[in-house]
């Protein structure tokens, strides 16, 4: 139990275990009255390292999760979305669903919090995320996808650099965790072509730049949005070389937790995506010029 206390010792999953216990057992309590009871039980910087700590009066994280075909989990992601604990207006954009999801966020419509857009025909990632970003009212925006490989309860930990005024944008990096489920050797081998070329690029040091999680200051969409170009996974590589090309932007990465899922449950990145996101690392290495 010390070692899970103990402010040195990085573990993702440890952290994001310890954060959820103690928000049950301080229910009903305002978001601030949490933040003190945690306090008191474990002090400032165990709570800091967890990220329990209070967000700006007014703070508002866009969550833009871009939906094609996930009639099976997308109503659980946005539940937990939800219960993140961060005031939040979910942006979910379908991109020509046609297994019925389309109808159940037609249902959804009018819900508080909620924006339901609509690709006429599906189009990809890359365009459902520029979608979003363009409607995000936010003062952070964070992707998210519609399957449950990522866990919304690890969003205060990474906008906890932001808030504090350290980072302009955080990667969430399923590499770093002490503790992470196994992947298939190719898609992690793939993955660490395309991150590897990047970095070659862009002179920084990612250890993940296909991860999902990546979270901005608002200021920052806005200044990359107009200029994204790829619909597909090649949003991944070129959002990355245009973040690093921004030299006035600071750049964090932090361990997050990921449970990945097989192609039988629904994953849709092949090895084409991951070819064509090694030309996208070179294609955008110059960044935006």
């Amino acid at each position: 139990m010390s070692d899970l206390l103990d402010p040195r010792v990085p573990n993702s999953a440890a952290d994001g275990d310890l954060r959820e216990a103690l928000f049950r057992a301080a229910d009903g309590l305002s978001e601030n009255e949490r933040v003190d009871l945690a306090e008191r039980l474990l002090g400032r910087e165990v709570c800091r390292r967890i990220g329990v700590y209070r967000l700006p009066e007014g703070f508002l994280l866009s969550v833009v999760i871009p939906v094609y075909n996930e009639i099976r989990t997308v109503a659980e992601v946005v539940r937990q979305v939800q219960a993140a604990g961060v005031p939040c207006e979910i942006i979910l954009v379908d991109d020509g669903s046609t297994d019925g999801t389309r109808a159940l966020l037609e249902s959804w419509r009018g819900q508080p919090g909620l924006e339901i857009v609509l690709h006429p025909r599906n189009q990809g990632k890359g365009a459902a995320v520029k979608t979003g970003f363009e409607r995000a009212r936010g003062d952070a925006v964070i992707i998210q996808d519609a399957d449950l490989e990522y866990d919304p309860s690890e969003y205060r930990k990474l906008l906890q650099p932001i808030v504090e005024n350290e980072a302009d944008v955080v990667f969430g990096s399923r590499f770093k965790s002490a503790t992470r489920a196994v992947d298939g050797f190719w898609h992690v081998f793939g993955n660490r072509a395309v991150t590897f070329v990047s970095n070659l690029f862009t002179n920084r040091h990612l250890s993940d730049i296909e991860t999902c999680y990546k979270v901005f200051r608002r200021d920052v969409v806005q200044r990359i949005t107009p200029t994204l170009r790829e619909q597909r996974f090649g949003i991944e590589p070129e959002i990355t070389a245009k973040v690093a090309s921004l030299r006035d932007v600071r750049i964090y990465e932090l361990p997050i937790r990921y449970r990945p899922r097989t192609y039988a449950e629904g994953k849709k990145i092949t090895w084409r995506d991951g070819i064509a996101s090694l030309w996208c690392a070179v294609r955008y290495s110059r960044g935006i010029k």
